[in-house]
């Protein structure tokens, strides 16, 4: 019997970073999402340089994003928006179903991060992604139910496990949901998972 290649999982780690904050979390992201089974990361930062660019193509070559941007003023950085706007708009229609997820960072805890998470949410859902949240807690004290956050960078095991988790989850609900491999279904996992305050 001859079992069938799937093609694999792409996943899209988009970002925005000015102190470089978000850009160390898009690293974790990229790396929870690679502990899924066939997933090939394309790690891309708006206004980057080189091959580490951010262009339409690499959104219309993924099946899931996790996009990640600096809190400015409780929303996205304007980098970022300019990106969706000016880059993406002639693109509209032309990725609806594709999963989506958010992370940020901000320079102290209660500058809004949760707001901006929410902002690129609403970005991602005017495009026609699907977008979610995390149920799971990261640790004793940390969710993710509107995408990873970081006070600065993720200084301690707790923000790095929340941003790897959100890409591992973004992997699996792509593998479910764009490829149809229900081994990866979250749901089937939750033995693995971590409780509320456990």
């Amino acid at each position: 019997m001859t079992l069938a290649v799937t093609s694999p999982v792409k996943i899209l780690v988009l970002y925005d970073s000015q102190t470089g904050n978000v850009e160390h979390m898009a690293a974790l992201v990229a790396e929870g999402a690679r502990e899924i089974t066939n997933t090939e990361v394309r790690i891309r930062k708006v206004g980057g340089a080189g091959d580490l660019r951010a262009t339409p193509d690499d959104v219309l070559w993924a099946d899931g994003l996790a996009v990640g941007s600096p809190t400015n003023m409780g929303v996205l950085s304007w980098r970022m928006k300019q990106f969706w706007d000016e880059e993406m708009g002639r693109h509209w229609m032309k990725i609806d179903g594709k999963i989506g997820c958010a992370f940020s960072s901000a320079g102290g805890w209660g500058g809004g991060m949760e707001l901006a998470c929410q902002s690129i949410l609403t970005v991602l859902m005017n495009f026609g992604l699907l977008v979610f949240g995390v149920t799971d807690y990261a640790s004793r004290d940390l969710t993710l139910h509107y995408g990873a956050v970081a006070a600065k960078a993720p200084s301690d095991e707790h923000g790095r496990a929340a941003c790897r988790l959100l890409g591992r989850r973004l992997a699996e609900w792509t593998a479910t949901l764009g490829h149809g491999n229900t081994s990866e279904h979250p749901g089937g996992k939750l033995a693995a998972r971590r409780p509320a305050h456990a």
